[in-house]
């Protein structure tokens, strides 16, 4: 559009227009975070309890559709985009807190209301079993009427199971409405409902700020943990990861000094221990009391760990004497055959 047309157009809008267009505008840029919400059908006694609510962390600011979306287009650098949810009764919100923060506190405001005839219901409606406090009249047929199962008992109206009367996504009926009315069930929710969100250059749908913050915390902390395992199974090391990396080093340096029997002096009480529990396994397998030192008499017999190990290792040096008897008997005999080859050759030839 040219220069000339913008002048023309602006000189066509009222002052008062031009007035709020700036106002909202600077509502805009006072915000990190700018929404729009839907406002239909809150009473207004109920959406000024909310203002109050949300004093201090957030701000609404309701004008004309049109001029909320001069502002937006005015503005631009993407609060453009935040026209596709202008429709209807609809405010700004703007708040310096995230989307995220903005959404919680949003959907944390809603409150019951009763629901009228004609309205869809967002949720089934249930009447919940129990006795309604009503006196016995025409009330128990108008309850049978929408569907519940009521009869008289101990003087009053009793509805003897949960009943559902309505489906969600259906509309209510006059009569539905008189007997919600009449046992204060409130099935919907009243608040402002957010429709988008533009900040930091980055617009949000509802859907997408809905989130589960103690699952999304668990997951994090789960990724963390997982990311920890992976650094110190890789042995990368890290801020985070390197005392358990040298927790690690240390004991595996302590095993392979125990294993190879260093005499070194963090690894001496490790050597003395396992020199004891030898001396008390093979105490253990001694019947005769008599042949034992006083400190080793009457000792555990060793677990069976550590039974099956020593068996092991016992087996292993009998399969190597059995594998060292095997060959040096093989070897005696063959000297004796090349003895023997050899006396059979000086006869023959003298």
């Amino acid at each position: 559009m040219s220069d000339s047309a913008t002048a023309r157009r602006t000189d066509t809008i009222p002052e008062w227009k031009r007035e709020e267009v700036a106002e909202l505008v600077e509502f805009l840029e006072r915000y990190q975070s700018v929404g729009i919400v839907d406002v239909a059908g809150i009473p207004s006694r109920q959406l000024q309890s909310m203002r109050r609510d949300l004093h201090g962390s957030a701000e609404i600011r309701m004008s004309r559709n049109t001029l909320t979306v001069r502002a937006l287009e005015e503005i631009g650098e993407g609060f453009e985009e935040l026209t596709d949810y202008v429709s209807g009764q609809v405010a700004f919100v703007g708040t310096n807190d995230n989307p995220f923060g903005l959404y919680k506190q949003l959907e944390a405001s809603k409150t019951p209301a009763p629901i009228s005839a004609g309205e869809v219901a967002p949720d089934d409606v249930v009447i919940p079993e129990g006795d309604t406090g009503v006196d016995p009249g025409p009330f128990v047929g108008e309850l049978q009427q929408v569907g519940a199962a009521a009869r008289i008992m101990d003087g009053s109206i009793h509805v003897t199971e949960d009943s559902s009367v309505l489906e969600a996504g259906e509309p209510v009926s006059e009569e539905l409405e008189g007997v919600l009315s009449e046992l204060g069930i409130e099935p919907k929710e009243v608040g402002l409902d957010l429709r988008g969100v533009f900040s930091e250059g980055v617009r949000f749908e509802p859907d997408e700020l809905a989130i589960d913050v103690e699952e999304y915390r668990s997951d994090v902390a789960s990724a963390a943990a997982a990311a920890r395992n992976l650094s110190v199974n890789a042995v990368f090391p890290t801020a985070e990861t390197t005392p358990t990396l040298l927790a690690n080093a240390a004991g595996d340096a302590t095993a392979l000094g125990v294993f190879a029997a260093i005499e070194d002096p963090d690894v001496l009480p490790d050597l003395i221990g396992k020199a004891d529990a030898q001396v008390r396994s093979i105490a253990a397998e001694i019947d005769d009391d008599e042949a034992l030192p006083e400190e080793l008499r009457g000792v555990e017999a060793p677990a069976a760990s550590a039974v099956e190990a020593d068996d092991d290792e016992a087996d292993a040096d009998e399969e190597q004497t059995d594998e060292d008897d095997t060959a040096e008997a093989e070897a005696d005999t063959d000297d004796d055959d090349d003895d023997d080859g050899a006396e059979g050759l000086g006869a023959m030839f003298g």
